[in-house]
């Protein structure tokens, strides 16, 4: 966990895939917010289409690549939760609180991965590193 939880806070924007509810792909930039309780949170709102097609397909994917070519590729459930301790750990990055002003805002919430995979791999020809989180 340790390893994914680094690579994720180094390299802070990364791409969340989603099924949109057109049944097409769809990216958006997005970041990391950190690791509690064994997982790995998210944020968003629930007015934005990134909340609704998740509610309508919860099988998600982020990828980021860092400036020294590796990239992870991690991918599980997002799992939607009214866990105030994550809307508290989510609130401390200063563009999560110039959006939402606090944590119990009634449009923010916050995601964890559950069955999590992550896949960390470059291209010097090395066995990529996977983690099951």
């Amino acid at each position: 966990m340790n390893e994914v939880v680094k690579f994720l806070q180094e390299n802070p924007v990364q791409y969340l895939a989603t099924v949109g509810r057109d049944g097409k792909a769809k990216c958006r930039p997005f970041m990391f917010a950190g690791e509690l309780d064994d997982k790995l949170w998210f944020c968003t709102n629930n007015t934005k289409d990134v909340y609704k097609d998740m509610q309508q397909n919860p099988n998600i994917e982020v990828s980021v690549s860092s400036p020294s070519y590796e990239w992870i590729r991690l991918n599980g459930e997002a799992v939607f939760e009214d866990n105030m301790a994550a809307k508290e750990m989510c609130i401390q990055n200063p563009i999560v609180k110039g959006q939402y002003g606090e944590a119990s805002n009634s449009i923010f919430e916050v995601f964890y991965l559950k069955n999590a995979h992550a896949v960390i791999a470059d291209f010097s020809g090395n066995p990529p590193r996977e983690y099951d989180l």
